[in-house]
């Protein structure tokens, strides 16, 4: 407020000089320098002060910003599962990033241009009525015929912003899935297919904006007509002459109005876009608050009792599903893992395989029933506690853009170059890394990119370097090729001693030597039992078996 108020002693200082010079009488020169003075003084406070003042103003922004984000991502991996199969891709990185990034205009920029847009035009209008309140408030005219523009452009804006909102939504979903699938897109030669989904969802996004801009477009001429500088200088201009020549009106007095008037309605303009820009900013606020309270998975913080080394695994009348409106992915589970076994799920797509891998890492909660590790409910036990205990090798690996060594290392940070060559060695990855560029200091992703199958194996090497008693694969060979398969099952031969091993079996020949093989369907428990016992049985394992032998066959033939 000091910077905007001090903004205004220059165009002050002008008008005082003009009433000076246009005065009858010699001119007095020590008080036009006394006003010049004046005039540089509030240059300097003007300047200190608007530095001073976008200094803070951005430090705050990059402090909230920061501060926000960690928050967030943090908050990312707290919700359960349920939250990321009601919301998209894109609705999660607005709230997580472009709306973060939104309230940086809030927070640097906008709470000081609304205080010059109203400082500025109060305290010149308070200096003009002292000089003659009848053609201040002329001045005021283009102000008020502003206003009422501004009003029709947002008549009805309430409801078209909140359909903008979800338009930008729609639109950043569908961007986001676009190029996260256009490898498996490109390699069904459906490009053109998913060129025109996402093209649709830009057009309905045009449409609807030009349709708003259209309707707003008659109040937004009117408001930049009357708040122009010429539609000022016109109206001061014309009224002020007609007064002066009435004698009701001095020429130096309406120097004043035509210097100051102008100061009067140009910040209105400015006020009129930042409305628009704190409107959004309060929306995006409101996404991520609401993103904020989204309920969490409650944390434990004390542990009730020491997890054995060699902990035993139980689902009890286990119950899951991911909304509260829909259907049950997992009912009525019952299962014992045992220390030092391997233990294979399999199942149809949808037959709740990794929902139930998901659980034992504790991504979600049952709805019913408890997951325990050694008699211990897996809710009691503190993050740090859990995941000691257990770790999972994903479909898909997840690999950071740093080094193979901090990669590797990823649950042991402290690990040295000998402990994470001996997990490499492990994982059957030790050859590849001594051929990278710059072996375990190789960048992921900027130095060399990965194959899947080698991806696989540095998930692995963390696994290793883990060495958690309870082991999740969920599908960890389910898009290698042979000879990577063939690497990744000897890496995992190393992996798996004495373990309490679960296996999401993709093909059902990796894991006929399973200590117990459970076939779910719809959610329940269909089948448990040995490879050999089940294939006897003639159930659902022994039409899936028949199945995978039969497309084997047929695969060798052709």
């Amino acid at each position: 407020m000091v910077s905007t108020a001090s903004s205004l002693v220059p165009l002050i200082g002008v008008v005082e000089i003009a009433r000076l010079v246009i005065a009858d009488g010699p001119l007095d020169s020590r008080r036009v320098w006394w006003v010049v003075a004046a005039i540089g003084g509030g240059l300097v406070v003007r300047v200190t002060f608007m530095m001073a003042g976008g200094w803070l103003s951005h430090h705050a922004d990059i402090r909230l910003a920061s501060a926000l984000k960690r928050q967030l991502v943090t908050k990312l991996g707290r919700l359960p599962l349920g939250y990321f199969t009601r919301a998209s891709s894109g609705a999660v990185k607005k709230a997580v990033n472009d709306d973060v990034q939104t309230l940086h205009h809030l927070v640097a920029h906008a709470v000081l241009e609304v205080t010059g847009a109203i400082t500025v035009p109060v305290v010149i209008l308070a200096y003009l009525i002292v000089v003659d309140w009848v053609m201040a408030l002329i001045t005021v005219v283009p102000l008020v015929l502003g206003a009422v523009g501004y009003a029709l452009a947002m008549r009805g804006s309430e409801q078209m912003f909140m359909r903008y909102d979800a338009a930008t939504r729609e639109l950043g979903a569908s961007t986001v899935e676009f190029v996260n699938g256009i490898s498996v897109v490109k390699a069904f030669g459906r490009v053109g297919v998913a060129h025109r989904q996402f093209n649709s969802a830009a057009d309905e996004f045009s449409t609807f904006y030009s349709t708003w801009m259209r309707m707003s477009q008659r109040g937004m001429l009117i408001m930049e007509l009357a708040t122009s500088p010429v539609t000022t200088l016109v109206t001061v201009g014309v009224a002020g002459l007609a007064l002066t020549q009435a004698g009701q009106l001095t020429l130096p007095d309406l120097v004043a109005f035509l210097v100051l008037g102008l100061g009067i309605t140009a910040p209105i303009t400015v006020l009129g876009y930042s409305a628009q820009a704190l409107r959004e900013a309060s929306q995006a606020a409101r996404r991520v608050l609401d993103f904020v309270d989204e309920p969490e998975l409650p944390l434990a913080h004390e542990a009730p009792a020491l997890v054995g080394e060699q902990p035993t695994v139980t689902l009890d009348n286990v119950g899951f599903r991911y909304q509260s409106t829909a259907p049950r992915a997992l009912a009525e589970v019952n299962l014992t893992l045992r220390p030092g076994t391997v233990t294979a799920i399999v199942g149809p797509s949808g037959s709740g395989k990794s929902t139930l891998a998901a659980l034992l890492a504790r991504f979600g909660d049952p709805e019913t029933g408890a997951v325990r590790i050694d008699g211990i409910d897996v809710r009691e036990l503190p993050e740090s506690v859990l995941y000691q205990k257990v770790s999972l090798v994903f479909q898909d690996p997840l690999l950071q853009r740093t080094t193979v060594r901090d990669n590797i290392r990823l649950a042991r940070p402290d690990a040295d170059d000998a402990e994470v060559r001996a997990a490499a060695d492990t994982a059957q990855l030790g050859t590849r890394i001594a051929e990278m560029p710059a072996g375990l200091d190789t960048v992921v992703g900027t130095d060399l990119r990965l194959s899947g199958g080698e991806a696989q194996r540095v998930a692995i090497a963390r696994a290793v370097m883990a060495d958690t008693p309870i082991l999740v694969l969920d599908e960890a060979t389910a898009s290698a090729d042979p000879e990577s398969e063939a690497q990744i099952q000897q890496a995992l031969t190393g992996l798996l001693r004495g373990k309490t091993v679960v296996v999401i079996a993709h093909r059902l020949s990796t894991i006929r030597h399973a200590d117990q093989i459970v076939v779910l369907d719809h959610g329940r428990i269909a089948e448990i039992g040995t490879h050999d016992e089940l294939v006897d049985t003639g159930g659902a394992y022994a039409a899936l078996w028949e199945d995978e032998q039969r497309q084997e066959r047929q695969g060798n033939r052709g």
